[in-house]
């Protein structure tokens, strides 16, 4: 009998190759090589240089109010002095955006609530969720691909028990995939930053990946873009998910795996 898909059963042993190298990889005091933080190093500086690239194309100006927002009241400031240039330097200003989202889903960095939260302030609804989605999406990939080259020790190290969930529950549902990640992706089951770097250790394949990110991410994108439209209305970021909130996206998630218990249940 199917487990349920939100069940936390965490502590659950899967005997296969994957989980088996996890005595190994944690043994170590520190999980990556000199080759895999040379690779980490080398994507860093490419995203330095990029970044680097879109400053000096910028006019000169105090650029003291740059840097990662870790409250409301950071990225307000940073509302506030990115919307004069936003109209004059709009293609400086996405690109900017656009690295800057990237990096932090690629390494993990938490803030990109409020990234989202600037999307919505600074370009509207539609076109807010439109690069929030893009984003998004190419910084999930890019910590997928990284993940698949030098992610392995590090996920056995940090998420050891939900690593041996999340391989369970994509080895019982391989036939309905796609139904199953889009579930993860819509609701807070499991956290996207595990999603994006245990993916391709649990053999996700990256088309699977990319579709459910990609569509799984708009409900979500779309109620934090809204949100940044009234940014200064809001007091925490917890007022993002309120409980009619939650309740919609855990009902939308339902919808996406409809057709794998109706399929189960037939077979």
């Amino acid at each position: 009998m199917e487990e349920p898909i939100g069940t936390a059963c965490c502590n659950g042993n899967v005997n296969d190759g994957v989980i088996n190298d996890k005595t190994s990889s944690s043994s170590s005091k520190f999980p990556l090589t000199f080759w895999e933080m040379a690779v980490a190093s080398s994507v860093v500086l490419g995203f330095l240089l990029g970044l680097a690239c879109v400053y000096l194309t910028m006019p000169e100006s105090d650029y003291g109010f740059l840097k990662l927002p870790r409250s409301l009241e950071d990225l307000q400031i940073l509302r506030d002095h990115l919307e004069s240039y936003t109209s004059d330097y709009t293609i400086q200003v996405l690109m900017g955006y656009c690295m800057v989202y990237i990096f932090m889903q690629t390494f993990m960095i938490p803030g990109t609530v409020f990234m989202s939260l600037l999307a919505g302030s600074l370009f509207g609804v539609l076109r807010g969720v439109a690069l929030v989605v893009f984003t998004a999406t190419a910084g999930a990939s890019s910590c997928y691909f990284l993940s698949k080259l030098i992610g392995r020790p590090l996920v056995f190290s940090l998420w050891p028990d939900k690593l041996s969930f999340f391989q369970a529950q994509v080895a019982k549902r391989r036939e309905r995939l796609l139904n199953y990640m889009l579930f993860l992706r819509v609701t807070p089951t499991l956290p996207n930053t595990f999603i994006n770097v245990a993916s391709p250790i649990v053999d996700v394949p990256y088309h699977i990946f990319f579709l459910a990110t990609f569509i799984g991410l708009i409900p979500a994108a779309y109620v934090t873009v809204r949100a940044g439209i009234a940014l200064g209305e809001l007091k925490s970021v917890g007022d993002l998910y309120n409980f009619q909130s939650i309740a919609t996206l855990f009902l939308i998630g339902v919808v996406t795996v409809t057709p794998t218990l109706m399929n189960k249940s037939k077979s």
